[in-house]
């Protein structure tokens, strides 16, 4: 029985030590809370005056989705809360020679929220090229989801 007191007390210190060293290393800037309007950044291929011209143009570009707005076909090929991401995003296309536009969107979505910082998470932490279009393919789809939910 005192055997087990004393085990007890062991594990409930190493688990106060270990949890407050994860506490301690946490960059504090990494955290983030969802506010109702977060700014997004969405990285544009180009916009297109036919569904014909849109897919011919783009054929060979992956990832991306397409939005219709005022009769036109916006291609998108990222979306991210970083800056410093939505810049390694936009430097992959290009140098495929992609012209690729940044704009600044607010979106206010929890779940997509916490889904794309998530996926910056990841991003920052790799810069092979494949990784970072493969991340970027599932963003998009789920952006494409809710803007069909919209």
């Amino acid at each position: 029985m005192k055997k087990n007191i004393v085990l007890a007390i062991i594990f409930l210190i190493s688990g106060l030590v270990v949890g407050n060293n994860i506490y301690n290393k946490i960059d504090k800037n990494l955290i983030q809370t969802f506010n109702e309007d977060n700014i997004y950044y969405l990285l544009q291929e180009g916009v297109y005056n036919s569904k014909e011209s849109m897919q011919s143009q783009t054929r060979n570009v992956n990832p991306k989705i397409s939005q219709i707005k005022d009769s036109k076909y916006y291609v998108y090929v990222g979306i991210t809360k970083s800056e410093e991401n939505a810049k390694k995003i936009k430097q992959i296309y290009e140098n495929s020679g992609y012209e690729i536009y940044i704009k600044e969107i607010k979106i206010k979505d929890e779940e997509f929220f916490n889904n794309v910082t998530q996926f910056d998470i990841l991003i920052e932490n790799t810069n092979n090229e494949d990784e970072i279009l493969t991340i970027e393919e599932v963003v998009l789809s789920s952006y494409e989801k809710k803007l069909e939910n919209s």
